[in-house]
Protein backbone atom coordinates (compact mmCIF):
# COMPACT_ATOMS: atom_id res chain seq x y z
CA UNK A 1 0.00 0.00 0.00
CA UNK A 2 1.33 3.42 -0.95
CA UNK A 3 0.29 6.48 1.02
CA UNK A 4 0.83 10.18 0.39
CA UNK A 5 1.10 12.34 3.50
CA UNK A 6 0.26 15.83 2.31
CA UNK A 7 0.04 17.86 5.50
CA UNK A 8 -3.62 17.31 6.31
CA UNK A 9 -3.93 16.49 10.02
CA UNK A 10 -3.54 12.72 10.40
CA UNK A 11 -5.08 12.17 6.99
CA UNK A 12 -3.87 10.31 3.92
CA UNK A 13 -4.79 9.45 0.37
CA UNK A 14 -3.44 6.57 -1.70
CA UNK A 15 -1.89 7.48 -5.06
CA UNK A 16 0.57 5.27 -6.87
CA UNK A 17 4.29 5.91 -6.54
CA UNK A 18 4.69 7.27 -10.05
CA UNK A 19 2.16 10.05 -9.56
CA UNK A 20 4.06 11.81 -6.79
CA UNK A 21 7.02 13.25 -8.66
CA UNK A 22 4.86 15.14 -11.10
CA UNK A 23 3.00 16.90 -8.30
CA UNK A 24 6.08 18.12 -6.46
CA UNK A 25 8.28 19.90 -8.99
CA UNK A 26 10.52 19.25 -11.95
CA UNK A 27 13.02 16.39 -11.52
CA UNK A 28 16.67 17.13 -10.93
CA UNK A 29 19.42 16.15 -13.32
CA UNK A 30 21.59 13.18 -12.44
CA UNK A 31 24.77 15.19 -13.03
CA UNK A 32 23.94 17.57 -10.16
CA UNK A 33 24.72 14.77 -7.69
CA UNK A 34 28.33 15.88 -7.80
CA UNK A 35 27.49 18.87 -5.59
CA UNK A 36 26.17 16.97 -2.53
CA UNK A 37 28.73 14.21 -2.97
CA UNK A 38 31.60 16.68 -2.90
CA UNK A 39 30.49 18.39 0.32
CA UNK A 40 32.03 16.97 3.52
CA UNK A 41 29.37 15.29 5.65
CA UNK A 42 28.80 16.50 9.20
CA UNK A 43 28.91 13.92 12.02
CA UNK A 44 25.79 11.77 11.75
CA UNK A 45 24.72 13.27 8.43
CA UNK A 46 23.60 10.87 5.69
CA UNK A 47 26.04 10.64 2.80
CA UNK A 48 24.72 7.86 0.55
CA UNK A 49 23.62 9.83 -2.53
CA UNK A 50 22.17 8.31 -5.69
CA UNK A 51 19.78 9.06 -8.54
CA UNK A 52 16.33 7.56 -8.01
CA UNK A 53 15.22 6.38 -11.43
CA UNK A 54 11.69 5.66 -10.26
CA UNK A 55 10.99 9.21 -9.11
CA UNK A 56 13.59 10.82 -11.40
CA UNK A 57 15.09 12.74 -8.49
CA UNK A 58 18.44 13.00 -6.80
CA UNK A 59 18.14 11.13 -3.51
CA UNK A 60 19.91 10.47 -0.23
CA UNK A 61 19.39 7.37 1.89
CA UNK A 62 19.20 7.89 5.65
CA UNK A 63 20.58 4.88 7.52
CA UNK A 64 19.95 4.12 11.22
CA UNK A 65 21.57 6.79 13.37
CA UNK A 66 21.70 9.35 10.55
CA UNK A 67 19.82 12.51 9.60
CA UNK A 68 19.65 14.86 6.61
CA UNK A 69 18.32 18.40 6.17
CA UNK A 70 17.96 20.32 2.91
CA UNK A 71 15.76 22.72 1.00
CA UNK A 72 16.91 21.35 -2.35
CA UNK A 73 14.69 19.65 -4.88
CA UNK A 74 15.57 16.05 -4.00
CA UNK A 75 14.17 13.14 -2.02
CA UNK A 76 15.22 11.67 1.33
CA UNK A 77 14.57 7.94 1.71
CA UNK A 78 14.75 5.35 4.46
CA UNK A 79 13.45 1.89 5.33
CA UNK A 80 12.00 1.24 8.79
CA UNK A 81 11.11 -1.70 10.99
CA UNK A 82 10.63 -0.90 14.67
CA UNK A 83 12.73 2.25 14.19
CA UNK A 84 11.21 5.71 13.80
CA UNK A 85 11.83 8.39 11.19
CA UNK A 86 10.72 11.92 12.04
CA UNK A 87 10.29 14.24 9.06
CA UNK A 88 10.31 17.95 9.89
CA UNK A 89 9.33 20.80 7.55
CA UNK A 90 9.46 24.56 7.99
CA UNK A 91 6.47 25.93 6.13
CA UNK A 92 7.97 29.41 5.68
CA UNK A 93 11.35 28.31 4.28
CA UNK A 94 10.38 25.16 2.36
CA UNK A 95 13.13 23.40 4.29
CA UNK A 96 12.89 19.85 5.54
CA UNK A 97 14.78 17.00 7.12
CA UNK A 98 14.56 13.40 8.31
CA UNK A 99 16.22 11.30 10.99
CA UNK A 100 16.18 7.55 11.72
CA UNK A 101 16.56 6.28 15.28
CA UNK A 102 16.43 2.85 16.89
CA UNK A 103 15.61 3.40 20.56
CA UNK A 104 14.20 6.26 22.66
CA UNK A 105 17.39 7.03 24.59
CA UNK A 106 20.61 5.92 26.22
CA UNK A 107 21.95 7.71 29.26
CA UNK A 108 22.98 11.37 29.52
CA UNK A 109 26.48 10.64 28.17
CA UNK A 110 25.23 9.05 24.95
CA UNK A 111 25.61 11.14 21.81
CA UNK A 112 24.56 8.64 19.16
CA UNK A 113 21.93 9.36 16.53
CA UNK A 114 20.71 5.80 17.01
CA UNK A 115 18.91 7.06 20.13
CA UNK A 116 15.83 9.22 19.78
CA UNK A 117 16.66 11.98 22.23
CA UNK A 118 19.93 12.79 20.46
CA UNK A 119 18.53 12.14 16.96
CA UNK A 120 15.71 14.64 17.51
CA UNK A 121 18.14 17.21 18.90
CA UNK A 122 20.41 16.80 15.86
CA UNK A 123 17.55 17.22 13.42
CA UNK A 124 15.94 20.23 15.09
CA UNK A 125 19.26 22.00 15.64
CA UNK A 126 20.30 21.54 12.01
CA UNK A 127 16.95 22.93 10.88
CA UNK A 128 17.43 25.96 13.14
CA UNK A 129 20.99 26.50 11.87
CA UNK A 130 19.54 26.84 8.38
CA UNK A 131 16.98 29.43 9.50
CA UNK A 132 13.98 27.37 10.60
CA UNK A 133 12.00 28.19 13.75
CA UNK A 134 10.18 25.79 16.04
CA UNK A 135 6.95 27.76 15.73
CA UNK A 136 6.90 27.28 11.94
CA UNK A 137 7.91 23.60 11.95
CA UNK A 138 5.58 20.67 11.52
CA UNK A 139 6.27 16.95 11.75
CA UNK A 140 5.34 13.66 10.15
CA UNK A 141 6.34 10.43 11.87
CA UNK A 142 6.74 6.92 10.49
CA UNK A 143 7.73 3.43 11.63
CA UNK A 144 7.47 1.74 15.00
CA UNK A 145 6.25 -1.51 13.48
CA UNK A 146 6.31 -4.88 15.22
CA UNK A 147 7.86 -6.55 12.22
CA UNK A 148 9.09 -9.80 13.79
CA UNK A 149 6.75 -12.03 15.77
CA UNK A 150 9.59 -13.37 17.93
CA UNK A 151 10.50 -9.92 19.26
CA UNK A 152 7.30 -8.98 21.09
CA UNK A 153 8.38 -8.58 24.69
CA UNK A 154 10.25 -5.31 24.39
CA UNK A 155 7.56 -3.41 22.41
CA UNK A 156 10.29 -1.16 21.05
CA UNK A 157 8.10 0.10 18.22
CA UNK A 158 5.51 1.29 20.74
CA UNK A 159 8.18 2.86 22.95
CA UNK A 160 9.73 4.66 19.99
CA UNK A 161 6.34 5.95 18.86
CA UNK A 162 5.41 7.14 22.33
CA UNK A 163 8.79 8.82 22.72
CA UNK A 164 8.68 10.80 19.47
CA UNK A 165 5.06 11.84 20.04
CA UNK A 166 5.83 13.17 23.53
CA UNK A 167 9.09 14.79 22.41
CA UNK A 168 7.39 16.75 19.64
CA UNK A 169 4.57 17.73 21.97
CA UNK A 170 7.12 19.09 24.45
CA UNK A 171 8.84 21.03 21.64
CA UNK A 172 5.42 22.32 20.48
CA UNK A 173 5.97 20.98 16.98
CA UNK A 174 2.64 19.65 15.68
CA UNK A 175 2.40 16.19 14.14
CA UNK A 176 0.32 16.70 11.00
CA UNK A 177 0.50 13.15 9.67
CA UNK A 178 1.71 9.72 10.77
CA UNK A 179 1.95 6.09 9.75
CA UNK A 180 3.15 4.18 12.80
CA UNK A 181 2.85 0.86 14.70
CA UNK A 182 1.14 -2.15 13.06
CA UNK A 183 3.23 -5.09 11.81
CA UNK A 184 4.73 -3.75 8.57
CA UNK A 185 8.18 -2.58 7.59
CA UNK A 186 7.96 0.65 5.63
CA UNK A 187 9.80 2.55 2.94
CA UNK A 188 9.50 6.33 3.40
CA UNK A 189 10.20 8.82 0.62
CA UNK A 190 10.25 12.46 1.73
CA UNK A 191 10.33 15.61 -0.40
CA UNK A 192 11.95 18.19 1.92
CA UNK A 193 11.32 21.24 -0.27
CA UNK A 194 7.54 20.70 -0.11
CA UNK A 195 6.98 18.61 3.02
CA UNK A 196 5.37 15.81 1.00
CA UNK A 197 5.91 12.25 2.18
CA UNK A 198 5.10 8.88 0.68
CA UNK A 199 5.00 5.58 2.53
CA UNK A 200 5.10 2.11 1.07
CA UNK A 201 4.22 -0.74 3.40
CA UNK A 202 6.52 -3.59 2.49
CA UNK A 203 5.86 -7.30 2.39
CA UNK A 204 8.26 -9.32 4.49
CA UNK A 205 10.22 -10.24 1.37
CA UNK A 206 13.63 -10.14 3.04
CA UNK A 207 13.17 -11.75 6.47
CA UNK A 208 16.91 -12.15 7.03
CA UNK A 209 17.31 -8.35 6.92
CA UNK A 210 14.45 -7.84 9.37
CA UNK A 211 15.86 -10.46 11.74
CA UNK A 212 19.25 -8.73 11.64
CA UNK A 213 17.62 -5.36 12.27
CA UNK A 214 15.59 -6.54 15.25
CA UNK A 215 18.51 -8.46 16.76
CA UNK A 216 20.72 -5.40 16.42
CA UNK A 217 18.03 -3.29 18.00
CA UNK A 218 17.77 -5.79 20.86
CA UNK A 219 21.53 -5.59 21.37
CA UNK A 220 21.28 -1.81 21.43
CA UNK A 221 18.61 -1.99 24.10
CA UNK A 222 20.79 -4.22 26.27
CA UNK A 223 23.74 -1.86 25.84
CA UNK A 224 21.60 1.13 26.72
CA UNK A 225 20.43 -0.65 29.86
CA UNK A 226 23.85 -1.81 31.01
CA UNK A 227 26.41 0.75 29.92
CA UNK A 228 24.46 3.18 27.74
CA UNK A 229 26.87 2.97 24.83
CA UNK A 230 28.34 0.75 22.18
CA UNK A 231 28.14 0.36 18.45
CA UNK A 232 25.00 -0.95 16.79
CA UNK A 233 24.88 -1.87 13.13
CA UNK A 234 21.65 -2.18 11.18
CA UNK A 235 20.76 -3.34 7.67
Amino acid sequence: MNTLHNGSPRASVRPNWAGQSATVSAPASQSSLETPRSRPARPGEASFFYFDHHFQYNAVKVLPGEYFVTGENMVICTVLGSCIAACLWDRTLNLGGMNHFMLPDGDSSDSSGRYGSYAMELLINEMIKLGARRETMQAKIFGGGQVMANFTTMNVGERNTEFVTQYLQTERIPIVSEDVLDIYPRKVVYFPATGKAMVKRLAHAHPEELVAQERARGSAAQLAKTNAGGSVDLF
